[in-house]
């Protein structure tokens, strides 16, 4: 590609605001550990929804969904839509339960609801499982996004590009602490954004395309853009449709779209300034992330079937990158390569901004939980924030050698999903559980963590190898149901036959959260003084509906507007709208 001075210049003047921002918020991050990971709980709602959108808007996820159109149609989306249901119970429920628990980070939550042993070493190897182990290999498919969009747009090399992603995004990520992350995260959201607007609405004027009359009627397209999967082939429907709506939205672990909330949306809520501004923040989220951001990729993903039909045709035109990076996710960097001087600049600006805003969020996390669950909890309980702060510096630098080093050995980010969607299978119904059932322990949780780990590594490593539970072409799908059933078996068996928590921690947990008093019932019959929360969880649930009929609306009301499908498209947008004035209209009554 010829880069223009223009765009180098957009460029520069992109890297340059990020590092001001770190260097801006420096001197009050390193005040405290609470400042450099929770911004001193006192973050706008605003600010924590656009910078969970921009966290989610990640450079892998423009080639997740580019390879998943182009493999199965935009109907394909449903297995990452699904989770829109998981947002939205996060959105009504837990959200203000988060917040009232006042923990720093979510495993903190761990010898809250728990106690004992059994909770403290639940902390401590999730704080390395998830926090180090499991954070590496998200933030590798980000640097595996990052590699390809450097060799296709600028023709780096994985480690030349690498080197340039990590030792930015590290600089200001240690430097600024969450304020630094969330105020980046600001800017590098409307970056991306207009990038990405910007490169749908140029590539759909190409010559091999002409407009979007011409790429919706292609013989390519035409049988790629339904928004549901065809129901009379059960091979298509059932791992595409019904086993994410049925099954995996309540039932598996995804970061960023944890049932119950976790991870670093957990942090952002925790960050909040209460609990209408946590509410708030995950509204917004759900709202833009779900409903409003897929279609630019989408249509770039269309265009991508015209030009390059084949993975061959990719082959062809980049001969320089290596047959490992080589795959359908390709198809987006590749489509980018015909944007114009100026254009190009910002585009390759919004890739920069979406990279590094989601591995700078996953460094704060991921040193979160080095710092405050096991370092301060661990090793030196008596260290100083000065200290902390520090340590949290060096184990962002830690964990973006180990991610970058990972990335170069990762091939493809759907290839990545899948297996992350399998290791925690079974598990999200825990997370869930949990707050509104006293019976389930630290225990329960230790065994969903094993059983499923072990599960996803006997269909990922063994099963293949020695076709114990046959599985054929098309039908990968039975991978993560016999992991649900298999691991909801295991985790129900051990909490009916472990002890329960002592009263004590369960009683300090239900004072301080203040749940709905359905699942405690049991236990607080117990205590006649204790006063049972009544709730809103009716409501809640109600309203949780309500979102997710809402934002699925406004998802398909833009896609019908841009298919000019007139009438669906008004059908969904008063559908939309009319979602929107119940959940405003009810947003006063909830407490």
């Amino acid at each position: 590609m010829n880069i223009s001075l223009l765009d180098w210049g957009i460029i520069a003047a992109f890297f340059v605001v990020s590092m001001l921002i770190g260097v801006y918020t420096s001197k009050k991050a390193g005040t405290s550990a609470k400042e450099f990971f929770l911004s001193g709980r006192n973050m706008p709602w605003w600010l924590l929804g656009v910078s969970m959108v921009a966290t989610t808007f990640s450079a892998d996820t423009p080639n997740l969904v580019t390879d998943i159109v182009r493999t199965n149609g935009v109907s394909g989306n449903w297995v990452w839509w699904a989770f829109l249901l998981t947002g939205m119970l996060t959105v009504f429920v837990y959200a203000k339960l988060w917040r009232r628990s006042e923990v720093t980070t979510d495993l903190e939550f761990y010898e809250l609801r728990y106690g004992g042993k059994s909770a403290a070493f639940l902390r401590a190897f999730r704080a390395i499982y998830l926090g180090v182990f499991f954070n590496v290999v998200i933030m590798a498919t980000v640097s595996l996004a990052a590699i390809k969009i450097g060799g296709v747009m600028l023709g780096l090399s994985p480690i030349e590009t690498l080197l340039i992603a990590s030792i930015v995004t590290v600089i200001y990520s240690s430097l600024g602490g969450l304020k630094g992350v969330l105020l980046t995260d600001f800017f590098q959201f409307f970056i991306a954004m207009a990038g990405a607007i910007g490169a749908a609405y140029y590539i759909l004027d190409l010559p091999e395309i002409g407009s979007l009359d011409n790429l919706l009627t292609h013989p390519n397209v035409v049988g790629k853009l339904s928004f549901l999967p065809d129901f009379n082939d059960m091979n298509v429907i059932v791992p595409l449709l019904i086993m994410p709506l049925a099954i995996q939205w309540w039932a598996t672990w995804y970061p960023g779209a944890e049932p119950g909330g976790g991870g670093y949306i957990a942090q952002r809520m925790l960050s909040a300034k209460d609990e209408k501004n946590a509410i708030g923040a995950t509204l917004f989220f759900n709202i833009a992330h779900y409903g409003m951001r897929p279609w630019p990729w989408i249509i770039i993903a269309l265009g991508s079937l015209i030009i390059f039909p084949n993975v061959s045709d990719m082959q062809e035109a980049f001969p320089h990158i290596p047959v490992d990076k080589m795959g359908h996710d390709l198809a987006y960097s590749a489509m980018l390569t015909f944007l114009p001087a100026g254009l190009i600049g910002l585009v390759l600006a919004s890739l920069i901004a979406a990279v590094m805003s989601t591995l700078s969020t996953h460094l704060n996390w991921g040193s979160s939980y080095v710092v405050n669950d096991f370092y301060l909890r661990f090793l030196k309980p008596e260290a100083t924030d000065k200290e902390l702060v520090l340590v949290g510096r060096i184990s962002t630098v830690v964990l973006m050698g180990l991610a970058a080093l990972l990335a170069l050995a990762l091939s493809n980010a759907l290839e990545a999903f899948e297996i992350l969607l399998q290791i925690g299978a079974g598990t999200g119904a825990i997370f869930i559980l949990r707050w509104f059932w006293w019976r389930i322990n630290a225990k329960t949780e230790i065994a969903a963590m094993l059983i499923s780990l072990v599960v996803a590594i006997f269909f990922q490593y063994i099963n293949p190898k020695f076709n114990i539970i046959p599985i054929t072409e098309g039908q990968e799908y039975l991978k993560i149901l016999y992991g649900v059933i298999i691991t909801t078996i295991g985790w129900v068996t051990v909490t009916l036959f472990t002890k329960p928590e002592k009263d004590a921690v369960l009683l300090t947990f239900y004072r301080k959260v203040k749940p709905a008093a359905f699942g405690w019932k049991k236990l607080l019959n117990r205590y006649p003084e204790e006063e049972q929360e009544q709730g809103q969880l009716p409501m809640e649930i109600g309203l949780m509906l309500v979102g997710s009929v809402m934002v699925y609306a406004t998802l398909f009301a833009v896609g019908f507007w841009i298919y000019g499908n007139i009438t669906g498209a008004s059908i969904a947008t008063g559908t939309a709208i009319l979602g929107g004035i119940i959940i405003f209209r009810s947003w006063k009554k909830m407490r």
